[in-house]
């Protein structure tokens, strides 16, 4: 992806150099402290940039999509909201793991690996000494797999390092990736009004559709109705009125058609009106 970042962009050894600096640590870092860091900044500062990326991309498009709905717009939001629901569950999952992580001091106490191992190997160094010297060679294999195995299970009970600088180091992280999180929330409200928005504009013009359907069957029913009276007196029947002069009759009955069907066509409107059918 174009918004792929290396740790060397980053500077991820000046973050190691800063990030123990703040714990206010003189002594070298362990290493599974330094690989921590380096997976985490790493982690962190990618989720970041694809963050400040889609961001850049996703307020213009959706600014424009709220002036003019068109299909290539619409295609763009989808793209944007798919995209920012991936990176939202990316960032959502490493929250929960430090989260997790910063709740559980055994989990963190299990990250020590360099001062488990020191312990293990004194706890092995110490139960040498206790092998009677003068048992045999037998026995003293057996003696000393048993102390061993003694010397483990009690160092492995009463291992309790302090879990404070590696906390610290953590929080930092889990701070950064907090910010992450938000702006994501952020951008997905917007999202959400911006859907809230065009669902108002699309109900709007369905409505002006709507009002323009019955107006248009109204009038095609009042135009029924006059074409019928047409029809009526145009029946090759003699009655009385075909008996008067045919200019002012036509000119009559032709104005009484159309003066009718408007005034019908009026009073079908104002009957919507006053039942909330158009406002």
């Amino acid at each position: 992806m174009d918004g792929s970042v290396s740790p060397s962009s980053h500077g991820g050894g000046e973050g190691i150099g800063k990030g123990w600096q703040a714990l206010g640590g003189d002594k070298a870092l362990p290493f599974e402290f330094r690989a921590l860091e380096v997976c985490l900044e790493f982690a962190c500062k990618s989720l970041e940039h694809e963050t400040s990326t889609l961001e850049k991309e996703a307020y213009p498009a959706l600014d424009e999509l709220t002036s003019k709905v068109s299909t290539l717009n619409l295609e763009r939001a989808r793209q944007i909201k798919s995209r920012l629901v991936d990176i939202s569950g990316r960032v959502q999952k490493v929250r929960d793991e430090l989260e997790h992580l910063l709740d559980h001091d055994m989990d963190m106490a299990a990250l020590h690996l360099t001062e488990k191992l020191a312990c293990y190997q004194s706890a092995g160094q110490s139960s040498r000494f206790d092998v009677e010297k003068e048992a045999s060679e037998l026995e003293e294999r057996s003696i000393k797999e048993e102390e061993e195995e003694e010397a483990e299970e009690g160092g492995a009970g009463g291992f309790s390092p302090n879990t404070d600088e590696l906390e610290i180091l953590l929080e930092s992280f889990f701070v950064q990736i907090e910010g992450t999180l938000n702006k994501l929330s952020t951008l997905r409200e917007y999202v959400d009004d911006t859907e809230d928005y065009i669902n108002m504009m699309l109900d709007d013009k369905q409505n002006q559709l709507l009002e323009m359907g019955i107006l248009l069957s109204t009038a095609t029913l009042v135009l029924t109705c006059g074409i019928t009276v047409t029809g009526f007196l145009a029946l090759n029947i003699h009655i009385p009125l075909y008996d008067t002069p045919p200019g002012a009759t036509f000119w009559r009955a032709t104005g009484g058609i159309v003066g009718g069907s408007v005034a019908l066509f009026l009073a079908a409107v104002l009957c919507y009106k006053r039942s909330g059918i158009l406002p």
